[in-house]
């Protein structure tokens, strides 16, 4: 039977290090909740401390209403696929999603149903009898999802599951993946530094930083209203420059540092008149204008659909350290295509930009949501 997790105040050490600092999350039954983050953000810790392969320094984590903390591993009911598929291959596929069930004694008969059962759903069962060298990347991690699911776990832990497969497959199983968890309905945890993957398949998504969630929502809120510039800057990419509020009788604006100024009509009552702000814009939101932004075409790039151009912009006008400036420019509707040093006025959409406090800490538009 599924669970809610609830971890509250949750803390991690190692020594005098601490990895994460006293976490809050509730992941509700049946939902599918992607854990997303740079390399040593702590996401895989957290996962491990849910699995119980972690200690607790503090706080606590609760399956529904129980507190787990010191439970061991192998009395928690969970299911665990690994990055590595950690198969046996010495054993057939069958065998392979037998073992669970053989270490909980059930008939003979049970076990058939319920590894024909499972065979079916993640669509292997025309390979049952083969020994994992002869499978695919693909199908060995297939093998690995039935063995984690037919033991009928409350939870379903994933830790990169689909990094040692190529981009093709990946694409393939993450669809897998994400059907098979809806048709069996468990609560799953999943663990990913891959942004596109995560908007992909999950219900909700929290984006860690040193141990911290900066941002738990639904996939398109993390993308359209990031809480933060980290946020933003992570999931996908975004363009930052500076720029000041101004608040008179005809409302609120952003002027930009080359004086552009763009009327606002979201901004929150802390966006006061001459307050320093972050504007960020995603490349897809800017349009060919006759007013906007004057900027140079220093590359571009052609992506089947799309064309990338990188942006040239006066120094002052951007947040320093960005790797680019991008517009994408979506060749189905193009009117006009640029060329390499062309000059060229952007506007970006009002509607669809973020602004932010000029630490980058908070989303300065009405109705963002550090926690959806």
């Amino acid at each position: 039977m599924s669970v809610e997790i609830n971890v509250n105040k949750a803390v991690k050490k190692y020594g005098n290090l601490t990895i994460i600092p006293g976490l809050d999350e509730h992941i509700k039954n049946g939902e599918f909740f992607t854990l997303l983050g740079p390399s040593g953000c702590g996401k895989t810790t957290l996962l491990r401390m849910i699995a119980g392969f972690n200690s607790i320094e503090g706080g606590t984590i609760a399956f529904n209403d129980k507190v787990i903390n010191d439970i061991p591993a192998h009395e928690r009911n969970i299911g665990m696929v690994f990055q590595s598929y950690a198969i046996f291959p010495h054993l057939t596929v069958r065998e392979n999603v037998e073992y669970g069930l053989k270490l909980r004694k059930l008939s003979k008969e049970e076990m058939k149903r319920k590894v024909d059962e499972i065979l079916d759903v993640v669509q292997i069962t025309e390979y049952q009898d083969r020994l994992p060298e002869r499978l695919s990347g693909g199908q060995q991690q297939r093998v690995a999802l039935a063995r984690a699911i037919v033991i009928h776990p409350s939870v379903l832990l994933m830790d990169e599951p689909l990094s040692n497969l190529d981009a093709k497959l990946r694409v393939e199983m993450r669809s897998a993946i994400r059907e098979v968890q809806k048709q069996v309905g468990i609560t799953t945890v999943y663990v990913t530094h891959d942004q596109e993957e995560a908007l992909s398949i999950s219900d909700r998504i929290a984006v860690m930083k040193k141990g911290v969630i900066q941002q738990t929502a639904a996939p398109h809120t993390i993308y359209t209203r990031p809480y933060n510039v980290f946020v933003s800057t992570f999931i996908g990419h975004s363009n930052l420059f500076h720029a000041t509020v101004r608040a008179d009788g005809q409302g609120k604006a952003v002027v930009f540092r080359d004086g552009y100024s763009m009327p606002m009509e979201n901004l929150s009552d802390e966006a006061a008149d001459g307050m320093e702000v972050i504007v960020s814009v995603r490349p897809e939101e800017f349009s060919i204008q006759a007013q906007g932004l004057k900027c140079k075409i220093k590359n571009k790039v052609f992506l089947g659909k799309y064309n990338t151009y990188f942006l040239e912009f006066p120094e002052e006008m951007l947040i320093p350290d960005q790797p680019s400036i991008e517009f994408s420019q979506d060749l189905g509707h193009a009117e006009k295509l640029l060329d390499i040093d062309e000059e060229v006025t952007l506007r970006p959409n009002a509607a669809k930009v973020n602004i932010f406090t000029a630490d980058g800490e908070r989303n300065l538009l009405r109705g963002v949501v550090l926690h959806e």
